[in-house]
């Protein structure tokens, strides 16, 4: 695992983990950490720790897609809700992919949470600005992404750039690389399932009768 950086205030709300297959071992961010209301090294990530913090209503889902990544190693995308140590509830989104050693083969899990509460920071603006003055050169791009990410998890703008910036952070890749990367590698996937495409057709041949809000 590589070495945690400080997280900047815009990161707060967004952080990583991950599952080794070997030994069963699982690991946090200091901001996931924080999410679930510790602070760094205070407690061992477990499956029992997980489970506790989440809400009672959710947990028996969540006790399901963790079995499969411990038994399988399988990614998987969950939204759901924790309480973390201060009885306080947060909505969550949890994407994870497989976790590869340098031969291509599977070690484990690795992905990230982000707090998609409304009660969520908010200070992308100020870290655009000020912060990261080459993001300002390259909002096309980052536009382009940030609006990939927002519709392929369905979380709004500012979550969406949240998820980027702690993958540009976390890799030590420059944002508008990552961007850039990402719009890319978009035009591998040749669109979208027909389903999913045919109701996007109907959305865009109607959006001018759509009032907005």
């Amino acid at each position: 695992m590589t070495d945690q950086p400080n997280p900047s205030p815009a990161l707060q709300r967004v952080g990583g983990f991950w599952f080794y297959a070997d030994g069963q071992r699982w690991e946090w961010s200091d901001e996931v950490a924080a999410l679930h209301g510790y602070s760094p090294g205070e407690v061992e990530m477990t499956v029992e720790l997980l489970l506790k913090h989440k809400h009672p209503d959710d947990r028996d889902q969540v006790a399901d897609l963790l079995s499969a990544v411990v038994e399988a190693g399988r990614p998987y995308c969950s939204r759901h809700r924790i309480i973390d140590a201060d009885g306080a509830e947060h909505h969550i989104l949890v994407v994870s992919d497989q976790m590869r050693d340098g031969s291509g083969a599977s070690i484990g899990t690795m992905g990230f949470y982000i707090d998609v509460s409304d009660t969520a920071a908010s200070i992308r603006a100020q870290v655009i600005d000020e912060a990261m003055p080459e993001i300002v050169e390259a909002r096309s791009v980052i536009e382009q992404a940030k609006g990939a990410v927002m519709v392929m998890y369905a979380i709004p703008a500012e979550k969406a750039f949240d998820v980027l910036v702690w993958r540009s952070q976390e890799t030590n890749t420059k944002l508008r690389v990552l961007a850039e990367n990402l719009v890319t590698g978009l035009t591998e996937f040749g669109g979208v399932a027909v389903q999913t495409r045919t109701r996007f057709d109907h959305l865009l041949l109607t959006a001018h009768e759509h009032r907005t809000r």
